[in-house]
């Protein structure tokens, strides 16, 4: 164990160092430039076509084969809505100080394009695999796009099957072990704090009994399909968001006196605490990286903007305008930090457990549970259990998404009938992240993170002139009204019936 926490310090110092922000934090804004800061010059048009027709187009499906807008958009927040929205948050905060959350908001604004833009590309590259469904993502922009470059044939296939191995293992990371040990953590901590099984195999009791019946109820969805999941989160995820969001409020409001100095120390910590009252210059320096670093990384594990998961979702999607996919890729990343994450930055920072003065956290804070503890100050019990109730869905919902995209690069490697037998072992890996140590889990993930990302932004860098075409053309025939041929898809079949669709006003 050593030995693979050495290598995956050493790894995970390449892909999170300056080469990684640079390339997180540049793509994002090179995305923004190209498309006209699209998030912010066209906000009320992708604010309009997705919040605003959840309760009616959005849920038409034109397609066989594909979900709804709606319940896309639910699927992929099912994988994106997890630990990181909460115990993600309050670790980052714990880490880099209250300035960390001023880091969450930048690579937010600029992973909002950065995500529409993987999208775009997901959308445009995607084709049916054998059972008649969209496949689409990163591994097929990488290999149809990036390899039509000229003398790229070969590297945009290697970048391909790179992403799927990485994202194979991220999946066992980021999407199941991390979230099945923090829905453990605060179990145990929250409903069982004086009960003792005793061990079996060097590992409690109890988590083994918390691992298991999370397998089960795990197999019953994943075994069932992408429909049976993408029903699932349509139902629960809409409910659980409003839940979550209605009981920060809550307690914002009742800590309302200190939130003016809740958004001062995120600003006035921006660039590091202080080098912890006055330290020299190497130190204020090294804190500030950090800083950075534990915002974009813990925000990237929240809205998986930059890692190219989550595009796999929305390939499902029965439309056919690559730019109306893209809008809910910003959608995406608005609700999950800039709304969520913030929602969770003002819980922690208002409970009294970081020093507003100097950034630091209070003695015997504990990140894990720091949230919860929060609630349970200002509403009791109740509180508590409500937090570990809603951590517990959010990550769960997170096992099942990732099952998914998992399944889908594995699909792309070796398969669909592999595919199917990677969920069986997928679904075993659930009682491991049960019995595993926490901070194990963590670094595991935050390293497959940066894995993924790198293949995938260098494809969507390579592709942005196509970017550029397809948003220009989406503007000039929907915001300006002129007759022209869209660009719907790399495949002249596809595109040809997805014209046709669009023609007769389907999508």
């Amino acid at each position: 164990m050593e030995t693979v926490v050495n290598i995956n310090d050493a790894v995970n110092g390449f892909a999170w160092g300056t080469f990684g922000l640079v390339l997180l934090l540049g793509t994002g804004l090179i995305c923004s430039i190209i498309t006209g800061f699209f998030q912010i010059r066209h906000i009320r048009h992708w604010f309009k076509n997705t919040f605003g027709i959840m309760n009616g187009k959005g849920r038409i499906i034109n397609d066989a084969g594909s979900l709804s807008q709606f319940r896309t958009f639910c699927t992929a927040l099912c994988a994106t809505l997890g630990t990181g929205n909460i115990a993600g948050v309050s670790s980052a905060i714990c880490v880099g100080g209250p300035g960390a959350v001023f880091w969450m908001w930048v690579a937010a604004f600029f992973g909002m394009m950065t995500k529409y833009s993987e999208n775009v590309l997901g959308i445009y590259y995607r084709r049916r695999n054998d059972d008649g469904a969209w496949s689409g993502g990163p591994m097929y922009y990488l290999q149809d796009g990036l390899g039509s470059l000229k003398g790229c044939k070969k590297l945009g296939r290697v970048l391909a099957v790179v992403f799927c191995i990485f994202t194979i293992f991220a999946s066992f990371g980021v999407g199941n072990m991390n979230q099945i040990n923090k829905i453990t953590i605060n179990v145990e901590e929250t409903f069982l704090p004086d009960f003792e099984l005793g061990y079996f195999l060097g590992f409690h009791k109890e988590n083994w009994l918390i691992g298991i019946a999370l397998m089960f109820i795990a197999a019953f969805i994943i075994f069932g399909g992408f429909r049976r999941l993408s029903a699932f989160s349509e139902k629960l995820i809409p409910l659980m968001s409003v839940l979550y969001i209605a009981g920060c409020v809550v307690i914002i409001i009742m800590n309302i006196k200190v939130i003016p100095d809740v958004f001062g120390s995120i600003f006035k910590f921006a660039l590091g605490p202080d080098a912890v009252l006055g330290g020299a210059v190497g130190t204020s320096v090294k804190l500030a990286f950090n800083t950075v670093k534990q915002g974009c990384k813990r925000g990237v594990f929240s809205n998986e903007a930059g890692l190219g998961s989550s595009v796999m979702a929305h390939s499902n999607s029965c439309v056919r305008e690559p730019v109306k996919q893209g809008m809910w890729g910003i959608a995406e990343v608005f609700l999950d930090t800039i709304v969520i994450c913030t929602m969770t930055a003002m819980v922690v920072l208002s409970s009294g457990a970081i020093d507003l003065s100097t950034g630091l956290p209070v003695p015997g804070t504990n990140d894990a549970t720091l949230v919860t503890k929060a609630f349970g100050r200002c509403l009791g019990q109740p509180g508590e259990w409500f937090v570990v109730v809603l951590i517990g869905i959010f990550a769960f919902t997170t096992v099942l998404g990732w099952s998914f995209y998992g399944g889908k690069v594995t699909e792309y490697l070796f398969g669909i009938t592999v595919s199917k037998i990677y969920r069986f072992v997928y679904v075993a890996f659930i009682i491991l992240g049960a019995i595993m140590e926490s901070n194990i889990t963590w670094d595991i993930s935050d390293t497959f993170n940066g894995l993924m990302m790198i293949p995938n932004l260098i494809g969507v860098l390579a592709l942005t002139p196509l970017v550029i075409k397809i948003t220009k053309n989406y503007k000039d025939r929907k915001l300006k009204g002129m007759d022209i041929t869209p660009f719907l898809s790399f495949d002249p079949n596809i595109a040809k019936d997805t014209e046709k669709a669009v023609k007769k006003g389907m999508d």
